[in-house]
Protein backbone atom coordinates (compact mmCIF):
# COMPACT_ATOMS: atom_id res chain seq x y z
CA UNK A 1 0.00 0.00 0.00
CA UNK A 2 1.38 3.61 -0.94
CA UNK A 3 1.88 6.02 1.71
CA UNK A 4 -0.37 8.52 -0.31
CA UNK A 5 -3.19 5.84 -0.32
CA UNK A 6 -2.48 5.49 3.77
CA UNK A 7 -2.74 9.06 4.41
CA UNK A 8 -6.20 9.05 2.25
CA UNK A 9 -7.53 6.39 4.21
CA UNK A 10 -6.48 8.12 7.49
CA UNK A 11 -7.99 11.47 6.53
CA UNK A 12 -10.95 9.92 4.98
CA UNK A 13 -11.40 7.91 8.40
CA UNK A 14 -10.74 11.34 10.43
CA UNK A 15 -13.04 13.06 8.80
CA UNK A 16 -15.98 10.65 9.32
CA UNK A 17 -14.74 10.38 13.47
CA UNK A 18 -15.09 14.57 13.34
CA UNK A 19 -18.38 13.98 11.42
CA UNK A 20 -19.58 12.02 13.92
CA UNK A 21 -18.59 14.46 16.91
CA UNK A 22 -19.73 17.28 14.87
CA UNK A 23 -23.08 16.15 14.30
CA UNK A 24 -24.36 14.93 18.17
CA UNK A 25 -23.82 16.04 21.12
CA UNK A 26 -23.10 13.06 22.47
CA UNK A 27 -24.70 11.83 25.99
CA UNK A 28 -25.62 15.10 27.59
CA UNK A 29 -26.50 15.02 30.99
CA UNK A 30 -28.47 18.33 31.93
CA UNK A 31 -26.97 20.03 35.07
CA UNK A 32 -29.85 21.17 38.06
CA UNK A 33 -29.67 25.17 38.26
CA UNK A 34 -30.71 27.04 41.13
CA UNK A 35 -32.21 29.90 40.28
CA UNK A 36 -32.16 31.76 43.22
CA UNK A 37 -34.50 34.85 44.16
CA UNK A 38 -35.07 35.22 40.30
CA UNK A 39 -38.76 35.00 39.77
CA UNK A 40 -40.51 32.04 38.02
CA UNK A 41 -41.10 32.48 34.39
CA UNK A 42 -43.14 29.53 33.75
CA UNK A 43 -43.47 27.17 31.10
CA UNK A 44 -44.75 29.16 28.35
CA UNK A 45 -41.22 30.47 26.28
CA UNK A 46 -41.38 33.79 26.09
CA UNK A 47 -39.59 35.96 23.20
CA UNK A 48 -37.53 38.44 24.61
CA UNK A 49 -35.01 38.21 27.66
CA UNK A 50 -36.88 39.67 30.39
CA UNK A 51 -33.57 40.21 32.16
CA UNK A 52 -32.04 42.23 29.93
CA UNK A 53 -31.90 46.25 31.24
CA UNK A 54 -35.03 47.90 30.64
CA UNK A 55 -37.47 44.89 30.57
CA UNK A 56 -39.94 43.73 33.58
CA UNK A 57 -37.13 42.11 35.34
CA UNK A 58 -34.21 44.52 34.70
CA UNK A 59 -32.89 45.42 37.58
CA UNK A 60 -31.79 41.57 37.85
CA UNK A 61 -29.37 41.49 35.02
CA UNK A 62 -26.46 41.19 37.35
CA UNK A 63 -27.93 38.31 39.40
CA UNK A 64 -29.86 36.75 36.56
CA UNK A 65 -26.15 37.14 34.66
CA UNK A 66 -23.95 35.22 37.75
CA UNK A 67 -26.65 32.54 37.76
CA UNK A 68 -26.95 32.01 34.20
CA UNK A 69 -22.42 31.79 34.26
CA UNK A 70 -23.16 28.64 36.39
CA UNK A 71 -25.66 27.15 34.55
CA UNK A 72 -23.89 27.19 31.13
CA UNK A 73 -20.90 25.93 32.22
CA UNK A 74 -22.66 22.74 33.68
CA UNK A 75 -25.32 22.89 30.52
CA UNK A 76 -23.86 24.57 27.80
CA UNK A 77 -19.85 24.77 28.01
CA UNK A 78 -19.03 21.73 26.79
CA UNK A 79 -20.51 21.94 23.64
CA UNK A 80 -20.38 26.03 23.26
CA UNK A 81 -16.97 26.82 24.97
CA UNK A 82 -16.13 28.71 27.52
CA UNK A 83 -17.24 31.71 27.74
CA UNK A 84 -19.20 31.08 25.27
CA UNK A 85 -16.04 30.91 22.74
CA UNK A 86 -17.06 28.17 20.20
CA UNK A 87 -14.48 26.25 18.73
CA UNK A 88 -16.18 26.54 15.57
CA UNK A 89 -18.29 23.02 15.47
CA UNK A 90 -21.24 24.58 17.37
CA UNK A 91 -22.68 28.28 16.76
CA UNK A 92 -20.66 30.84 18.46
CA UNK A 93 -23.37 32.20 21.28
CA UNK A 94 -21.32 35.42 21.31
CA UNK A 95 -22.74 36.46 18.17
CA UNK A 96 -26.49 36.57 18.64
CA UNK A 97 -28.04 39.62 19.05
CA UNK A 98 -31.28 40.69 20.91
CA UNK A 99 -33.39 40.06 18.08
CA UNK A 100 -32.16 36.57 18.12
CA UNK A 101 -33.79 35.95 21.46
CA UNK A 102 -37.00 33.72 20.23
CA UNK A 103 -34.38 31.88 17.64
CA UNK A 104 -32.32 30.96 21.46
CA UNK A 105 -34.94 29.84 23.35
CA UNK A 106 -36.59 27.74 20.50
CA UNK A 107 -33.51 26.09 20.22
CA UNK A 108 -32.89 25.35 24.15
CA UNK A 109 -36.16 24.20 24.62
CA UNK A 110 -36.51 22.17 21.44
CA UNK A 111 -33.16 21.15 20.69
CA UNK A 112 -32.52 20.64 17.16
CA UNK A 113 -32.08 17.77 14.21
CA UNK A 114 -28.60 18.17 14.68
CA UNK A 115 -27.49 17.07 17.75
CA UNK A 116 -28.55 20.24 20.19
CA UNK A 117 -30.84 18.43 22.68
CA UNK A 118 -34.10 19.30 24.15
CA UNK A 119 -33.84 21.37 27.50
CA UNK A 120 -37.55 21.77 28.26
CA UNK A 121 -38.31 18.91 30.49
CA UNK A 122 -34.21 19.65 32.21
CA UNK A 123 -34.56 23.24 33.01
CA UNK A 124 -36.83 25.94 33.88
CA UNK A 125 -37.17 28.81 31.77
CA UNK A 126 -36.19 31.12 34.40
CA UNK A 127 -32.59 29.44 34.27
CA UNK A 128 -32.41 29.48 30.47
CA UNK A 129 -33.28 33.34 30.13
CA UNK A 130 -30.11 33.67 32.88
CA UNK A 131 -27.70 31.48 30.37
CA UNK A 132 -28.96 33.79 27.50
CA UNK A 133 -28.07 36.80 30.14
CA UNK A 134 -24.55 35.23 30.80
CA UNK A 135 -23.91 35.05 27.38
CA UNK A 136 -24.71 38.94 26.60
CA UNK A 137 -22.35 39.93 29.27
CA UNK A 138 -19.63 38.01 27.71
CA UNK A 139 -19.83 39.13 24.35
CA UNK A 140 -20.69 42.72 25.61
CA UNK A 141 -23.75 43.49 24.29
Amino acid sequence: MSLSHTLKTLVCAGGIAWAAAASGHGNVTPQPVDTGDLPDLGREALNENPFRSGNEYGHLNTEAAEIGKSAYAGNCAGCHGIEAQSGGLTPDLRELTEWDDEYFIGRVMNGTARGMPSFKNNLEQTAIWSIRTYVESVSGQ
